[in-house]
């Protein structure tokens, strides 16, 4: 991926080569807001996680920073987080998305992560440049529904999810936290519940400084198969 890393002494653009993905999961400071988001998905068939919060191992390679991601079936959604990199030896924040098949996570969480891509920004932020007003960031999603609406699908700051020094400290327990790697830091209610959509768009506001990592991608629904009959050839 070709990144756009910012910070207050410099702009750089590095290609970089994820080398590993974690998704962290129930990641919110209060436990009644986390739960109306357990009842949301309960009710979509979705159990409970075992412990809270929960991480899951992905493949680096579903990184991306593609304008566009296929998927199968109908039944999947994206949600807005922020991302935590580590790149040579610091810390970086982008926004992303941890675009999940809703169908199969009622059955296996962990494979319901695996099978989507996860969609990026082009451009992050130092964290060192935001840790002073942390709390003032802001996350926001948009989607175009089937019906070729646009509207807010989520809005809240990021003080809802656990610290970032203390993601961070959970994030190193894990083993799985070398330069290179990745970590999807939680999200946010879906205004609505949780739906499908044609297009989904993700932005991090920081107010103190006056600007907006943004990123958007299409979803195209590929079919089941391609077969007309299920008879084979002859």
């Amino acid at each position: 991926m070709e990144l756009r890393l910012v910070s207050k002494a410099s702009t750089e653009t590095h290609a970089i080569t994820p080398k590993q993905l974690v998704i962290a999961s129930w990641t919110g400071r209060d436990r009644a807001a986390m739960e109306g988001r357990l009842a949301e998905l309960e009710a979509m068939g979705i159990p409970r996680p075992p412990s809270l919060p929960m991480f899951y191992r992905n493949a680096a390679q579903r990184l991306t920073t593609a304008s566009k991601i296929d998927v199968i079936g109908d039944q999947t959604s994206g949600e807005a987080e922020f991302v935590m990199l580590k790149f040579g030896g610091r810390l970086w924040v982008g926004v992303g998305s941890d675009h999940t098949d809703r169908a199969l996570e009622a059955q296996n969480a962990s494979l319901s992560k695996q099978v989507c891509d996860k969609p990026v920004s082009n451009e992050w932020w130092a964290f060192d440049d935001l840790l002073s007003h942390w709390d003032s960031l802001r996350l926001r999603s948009y989607i175009v529904s089937f019906d070729g609406s646009k509207v807010l699908y989520q809005e809240g700051s990021v003080n809802s999810m656990l610290s970032p020094q203390s993601l961070l400290a959970l994030w190193e327990s894990t083993g799985v936290a070398d330069d290179g790697a990745a970590l999807f830091c939680g999200t946010l209610p879906a205004i609505g519940g949780v739906r499908g959509a044609l297009r989904f768009e993700i932005e991090l506001e920081d107010p103190a400084l006056g600007r907006t990592l943004r990123h958007a991608y299409d979803i195209e629904v590929l079919p089941q198969h391609l077969n007309s009959t299920s008879s084979i050839p002859s």
